[in-house]
């Protein structure tokens, strides 16, 4: 977020105008915001800079540009050629950033020196000047800010490790039929944290406890099913949507969450951690059993153990390790018998494995597809991803509502069109971005903007791909969409991703402002 330099402003008339980049992440408090901006104005004050405005990226990290609204708004009016400013002073080169490669670090510098705009670090010890000494000193310097994430990273994963060996929960929704319970660092309870909530108190911990009794008995009941009367996953799921039973979401059950059910061990009161991998911000692994953390009978267990081992048994049997061969094998088997395929008809088979697998193993589902020598004309999972995806929207429209009120702000939905009217101020219309893989296997998002009740705000919601979680937000003001129609990649370019929100905390602190003229 950026903000005008109002009071305090530095320089005279005549000074070279210039911006501040500041960003704290979980850093000690001597790099926090206002530190930072002490520092730069007294940099400002003696070098004859005036500061016109502050980019500031509050609580987030600097392995990365996502997430860092304030660089990516910076970086986008360095790269419009109409900036107001020549100059861009930051605390230290790695409060620009931690970038894992040193040479991105780089390059946001010589975009913005490419532009005429010099970027100048106010606590080292060498000046920004393009000698060969300073660019040394960069490239040191940039180097260290990467190995002091790595080394962070690797004691603070010790220490997750730790707590975990100890029988407290590391994030992570608790699941149907548990509760996170918040706990002092004896254990001493001191109330159940809600979906949405999170801890206060850096010493504070969270276990898991059983839910309410009709769940309890409903995850009971599912393994009964599963293990006793030999039903699948899908008709358990069938069985309880047709009763009316939900998800902890409340969402319909579908064969993969009543699947998560029956195989995940804190069911039997096991702690397990590391399953999957998001180190310093790069690509998202799955870990094999070996690397898992796992701390046994942590927590108070809902089914018996010898139910949960019978259950992973019939799983095992029947998801045994299938070779590349074998997997084209069972695909060729299931067109056969279907005359087509597509990822729901390859969940939709208790025999078969998952759609993912095959994902996972060949690229996407369509290179296995070419493989076993079928081309498809249409694949028809979209149709049940759209469907779920429907019964999304008005839960989604609810949540913004309540993120609106909940920071002081009023919004009024329209029982026809669902558009919100905001503080009585502006328009706003929400929408849920479908994910789909291309040919090639690349990742798109098509969003349909509404020319006919021309909001003025569209928050678009992405899909990750599985279309399963929220992958991101991007906020789009009328006025800069000209549009109908937005094809979204998984990267784009600067000019849309200064739009481009991980959370929707930015447009609720703008809707807790008003009037809306002064938020613009």
């Amino acid at each position: 977020m950026d903000r005008e330099e109002v009071a305090g402003n530095t320089g005279s008339r005549g000074s070279t105008r210039a911006v501040a980049y500041v960003r704290m992440s979980t850093d000690p408090q001597q790099f926090s915001i206002e530190n930072q901006l002490a520092e730069i104005r007294r940099y400002a004050e003696v070098r004859g800079f005036e500061i016109v405005r502050v980019y500031e990226d509050a609580g987030r990290s600097g392995l990365t540009l996502g997430g860092r609204e304030g660089l990516t708004r910076l970086m986008a009016d360095v790269a419009s050629g109409s900036a107001d400013f020549q100059a861009i002073l930051a605390y230290d080169i790695s409060r620009w950033g931690r970038f894992q490669d040193a040479d991105e670090s780089a390059h946001y510098e010589f975009l913005c020196s490419r532009a005429g705009i010099q970027v100048h670090y106010c606590a080292e010890q060498f000046d920004n000047d393009g000698t060969t000494s300073s660019v040394l000193l960069k490239a040191v310097k940039r180097v260290m800010a990467r190995e002091h994430s790595r080394e962070l990273s690797v004691k603070v994963f010790a220490g997750q490790c730790r707590l975990v060996e100890r029988g407290f929960r590391q994030g992570g929704m608790a699941g149907f039929g548990l509760r996170r319970l918040l706990v002092d660092e004896a254990g001493v309870p001191k109330g159940e944290l809600v979906i949405g909530q999170r801890k206060s108190f850096q010493t504070d911990r969270v276990i898991l406890v059983p839910g309410s009794d009709e769940e309890v008995r409903t995850v009971r009941r599912m393994y009964r099913m599963f293990v006793e009367d030999g039903r699948g996953e899908a008709e358990i799921a069938a069985t309880l949507n047709h009763e009316g039973v939900r998800t902890d979401l409340g969402h319909p059950w579908t064969r993969g969450t009543v699947h998560q059910v029956l195989t995940n061990e804190k069911y039997v009161g096991n702690n397990v951690f590391n399953r999957r991998s998001f180190k310093l911000k790069q690509r998202r692994v799955a870990n094999a059993p070996g690397m898992w953390v796992r701390a046994k009978h942590a927590f108070q267990p809902l089914v018996d153990e010898i139910w949960f081992e019978r259950a992973r048994a019939i799983v095992q049997a029947r998801s045994r390790r299938y070779d590349d061969a074998q997997l084209l094998d069972l695909l060729r088997g299931l067109l056969q018998a279907q005359g087509a395929l597509s990822g729901l008809a390859i969940d939709e088979r208790a025999e078969l494995p998952s759609s993912s697998v095959y994902r996972r193993r060949f690229g996407s589902l369509l290179r296995a597809y070419t493989l076993i020598g079928y081309e498809p004309e249409h694949d028809y999972r979209y149709v049940e991803v759209n469907r779920t995806l429907r019964r999304m929207h008005p839960e989604t429209v609810a949540m913004v509502m309540e993120g609106i009120r909940r920071v002081g702000g009023s919004a009024e939905r329209d029982p026809v069109s669902d558009l919100l009217t905001v503080n009585g101020e502006f328009t706003a219309s929400v929408v849920i971005a479908r994910c789909r893989e291309t040919s090639a296997g690349s990742l798109r998002w098509r969003i349909r903007l509404d020319t006919v009740l021309a909001p003025d705000i569209t928050v678009a919601i992405r899909m990750d791909a599985g279309n399963a979680t929220v992958l991101d937000h991007y906020l789009l003001p009328g006025v800069d969409m000209t549009n109908p129609r937005l094809r979204l990649a998984e990267r784009n370019g600067l000019s849309l991703d200064a739009y481009r929100f991980e959370t929707l905390d930015t447009f609720f602190a703008l809707c807790a402002r008003a009037p809306f003229e002064d938020a613009a």
